[in-house]
């Protein structure tokens, strides 16, 4: 996995989705979808249905990572993304399913 260097400029995103996103494969998909991108971070399921996650990347691979999210695999149905840019030190070595 290609890690950034100290100086490349980093976004990090926190992210929720709603709809039909659990038990059709979503967090698995956004595992490999974050890998081919090269992005770190997380994802997992909330109580209430919905699918949280922390995304970290430079700014063309947090687009791409999020525009893919408003999609998910095929047997997801997206009804809302939410995003909210952290401002963090923090560097996630890879992206995990939690």
């Amino acid at each position: 996995m290609q890690r950034l260097r100290a100086n490349q400029r980093m976004e990090t995103y926190r992210v929720r989705v709603t709809g039909k996103v659990q038990g059709v494969g979503y967090r698995h998909a956004t595992v490999r979808q974050a890998h081919e991108l090269k992005v770190t971070g997380w994802v997992m399921n909330l109580d209430d249905g919905s699918v949280e996650a922390v995304i970290q990347g430079d700014p063309d691979q947090v687009d791409r990572m999020l525009q893919w999210m408003r999609m998910g695999p095929p047997a997801a149905r997206v009804a809302e993304l939410e995003t909210a840019e952290c401002a963090t030190t923090r560097r996630y070595p890879h992206f995990e399913r939690r």
